[in-house]
């Protein structure tokens, strides 16, 4: 693929200049040189007057998801959106733009999909359904009675047969009582990705599942799902909460419940898109680099604003932000666009192969693909001593109501990088942790659209997100280097 390079200066704008006076260096002029702290909290503040007042990034958001949609890896919409984000960073006038292949599978949900439910043997009646990314089709219509589990074990104990031309249901709802809605999510994605594996395996025709989301809807959420090359492939799809909790009410009545689907699901062969990469060449360390990024790729419903479109434009941000005010990295930056992260993650496997291949050494990397919902804090995945010296740095946010700084996973697009070890080393991995109570209310679902996004959040989220890679640049790796787990 084409390199495009873009232009390394560009002149800092007057406003730039304003703040950094008024909020920064201005105060302390003729005072003696402030410390590296009162530095530190002083640029925090800069960053956040920056993007607050001249940030870009739910315009960007905006084009994103008006001008080029939802855009699943393999599909046109993706394509376009690999050249909206080159051309977007090109723009931005800092460092160089390139495109980074990646081998990526190509799944279509095909055409209008139906569904039906039919109450003891009545007339058939609408029933919302959303096929789960990667199955099959139906191949025509599909009919049988349900059979309603929780648990795999449930299924399990009925033997082999025990669905004999039946149709799983799945309805284990997300815990109410995990406080964190992440952590609910994972409790109960297993029979998404897992359930027509499991259907097949005990002679069932087809699985539906209850969509993930906290929310009482009638919107169903799709998601990726996996076959087992050792099993029958059958179809499977998601039904909306308001749809589950009836059909489990009507069964646990004592009514037969049969469900029908219709789905003209396609897998093609492979298509080859691109991680899309921007650098920005460090003045001190220029072969160690800082990665920041989110994932181009999106479900083919809705259009991916808060899944990821809000953290694509947040790593824009940071490159955006941090060059307007003037700023020169120690390290190289790098922001990854990355691709497939919904239905494989073939573009952080990519990325970190090729860091490896070359012996790069990513001293840190950050993430952002929990949502645009206003920041609360960051997830670490690091070693000691690298986690306590971010966590010193919770007071320079507790201003901005971003202080929860707590060990966990830093997230998909970048995780890869902690495996493949580049150099040797194991980078400091650190993700934006945005308030997660609402964002399954849209996650994989038609309400994923730029009109759910906040726009004073999402421009915090991108602060935050600044702030953080500013402060990774600041850091002495080699006090760091070597350490493990």
């Amino acid at each position: 693929m084409n390199v495009m390079q873009w232009m390394e200066c560009r002149p800092v704008s007057l406003v730039g200049w304003v703040l950094v006076w008024m909020v920064g260096f201005g105060p302390v002029v003729g005072w003696g040189q402030p410390s590296w702290k009162e530095a530190d909290s002083a640029m925090v503040a800069q960053i956040h007057a920056q993007i607050l007042g001249e940030g870009r990034c739910y315009e960007d958001l905006r084009v994103l998801c008006k001008d080029v949609g939802a855009r699943l890896s393999g599909s046109p919409e993706a394509d376009a959106a690999i050249l909206w984000g080159a051309r977007t960073l090109q723009e931005i006038g800092a460092g160089e733009v390139r495109m980074q292949p990646v081998v990526v599978p190509h799944w279509e949900r095909g055409g209008p999909e139906r569904g039906w439910l039919r109450v003891d043997g009545g007339a058939a009646e609408p029933l919302r359904i959303s096929a789960l990314g990667g199955s099959v089709g139906t191949d025509g219509p599909l009919e049988a009675e349900v059979a309603v589990f929780r648990h795999f074990n449930e299924l399990d104990s009925l033997g082999p047969e025990g669905l004999a031309g039946r149709m799983a249901f799945f309805n284990r709802p997300m815990d109410p009582l995990m406080i964190n809605a992440g952590g609910a999510y994972g409790g109960a994605n297993d029979q998404r990705s897992r359930g027509a594996v499991v259907a097949a395996e005990h002679n069932g025709v087809a699985a539906i599942v209850r969509s993930l989301t906290h929310a009482l809807d009638t919107f169903p959420h799709t998601g990726a799902m996996r076959y087992d090359d050792a099993v029958r492939q059958v179809p499977a799809a998601a039904v909306s909460t308001v749809d589950a909790r009836r059909i489990a009410g009507l069964v646990e009545a004592g009514h037969v419940v049969r469900v029908g689907l219709e789905m003209d699901c396609v897998v093609h062969e492979d298509k080859t898109q691109a991680n899309v990469i921007a650098e920005w060449t460090g003045t001190e360390y220029p072969d160690r680099f800082i990665v920041v990024g989110g994932h181009l790729d999106s479900w083919d419903i809705g259009e991916g604003a808060h899944d990821d479109g809000a953290g694509v434009v947040h790593s824009i941000e940071v490159l955006r932000s941090l060059h307007v005010l003037g700023y020169r990295p120690r390290h190289t930056l790098r922001v990854v666009l990355f691709i497939n992260e919904e239905n494989g993650n073939n573009g952080g496997k990519t990325y970190a192969e090729r860091a490896r291949e070359r012996g790069e050494w990513h001293v840190a990397a950050v993430e952002s693909d929990a949502g645009g919902d206003a920041p609360r804090g960051f997830s670490i995945d690091a070693a000691d001593v690298a986690t306590d010296a971010v966590r010193a740095w919770r007071e320079n946010f507790m201003d901005y109501g971003v202080g929860d700084m707590r060990r966990g996973g830093a997230g998909v697009d970048i995780g890869p990088l902690k495996k493949e070890k580049p150099a040797g080393k194991r980078p400091l991995m650190v993700g934006l942790r945005p308030n997660s109570q609402r964002y399954f209310d849209y996650h994989h679902s038609n309400r994923d659209i730029f009109e759910n996004v906040h726009e004073r959040e999402l421009k915090l989220g991108a602060a935050a997100l600044t702030s953080m890679v500013y402060l990774l640049d600041q850091l002495d790796y080699d006090g760091l280097e070597g350490e493990e787990d």
